[in-house]
């Protein structure tokens, strides 16, 4: 995302909580800063993009980035922590900077969209800051769709992820039902290849998973914690399938596989029969 934002032309200053890829990002011409307060300083629009919500309030609060924020200053909020911690952060904003607005805009798409620059901005906040924030998200992704006040980008992304998890879960499922069934695991990947079925992300899944390809684009852990942040906005046995396959997902993690592509479920499959 970064990388695509620089080739936009945007002035750019990153910082990165590992120093690698941050000067990666510097040999392209990004401005590289030394903690998250100095990056944002002299900030128009800021994005965080990290794991989950202790690491957006450890950036903001602890790390200081919140407070060196400038009045006037946007804040995209592009990772995806769900709804309540989104719910909490606005609070935080308006209490402790009533002068910054917050935008709260996860993407959809994993790694090979992000390269691409084809995200899909799922973006919420004040109408009045979306030219603003459009450049921005306009170099990131193929298209921007605003949803409503914030929180309501947030909710999308859940609902989003959901459609993901059971679409991952169902192409794992069907090869390694194949694999049991002692079908001819080539002759499985060609039926579904042709399948009305399989989208294009399921089928370029499908390709990977016939390399026994696990390298993360969307990892397995990452994509267990978007699953519990839906379930954890409602009442436990509201939605069955989903709880059984987080409490798969989390056999599968337990086992050591959270790191790989979410599609190592197949794998977790295999072996569990």
């Amino acid at each position: 995302m970064a990388a695509n934002i620089i080739r936009a032309g945007l002035t750019t200053v990153v910082w990165n909580r590992r120093p690698e890829p941050a000067r990666g990002l510097g040999e392209q011409g990004a401005e590289v800063a030394t903690s998250p307060a100095d990056a944002v300083r002299q900030a128009d629009v800021v994005v965080t993009m990290v794991t989950d919500a202790d690491a957006v309030r450890s950036i903001a609060v602890d790390q200081g980035m919140l407070a060196a924020l400038p009045d006037g200053a946007v804040w995209a909020q592009m990772s995806t922590i769900g709804v309540t911690e989104t719910e909490r952060l606005a609070e935080l904003v308006g209490a402790q900077r009533p002068g910054v607005t917050l935008v709260d805009a996860p993407v959809a798409g994993s790694r090979g969209p992000a390269q691409q620059g084809k995200l899909v901005v799922l973006a919420s906040g004040p109408e009045q800051v979306q030219a603003r924030v459009a450049p921005v998200f306009d170099a990131v992704g193929q298209q921007t769709v605003w949803v409503g006040p914030v929180g309501a980008g947030s909710r999308l992304k859940l609902v989003n992820n959901l459609v993901l998890a059971f679409v991952a879960e169902g192409v794992a499922a069907a090869v390694a039902l194949g694999d049991t069934l002692g079908l001819d695991r080539s002759t499985v990947l060609q039926a579904l290849r042709g399948s009305p079925l399989v989208s294009p992300w399921a089928a370029e899944k499908l390709e990977r998973i016939g390399r026994d390809d696990f390298t993360p684009q969307y990892s397995l852990d990452l994509a267990l914690k978007d699953v519990d942040l839906a379930l954890r906005e409602v009442r436990p046995g509201r939605f069955p399938a989903a709880e059984a396959l987080a409490a798969e997902w989390r056999r599968a993690v337990e086992q050591g596989l959270g790191r790989d592509d979410l599609t190592v479920v197949t794998r977790a499959l295999e072996e569990a029969a």
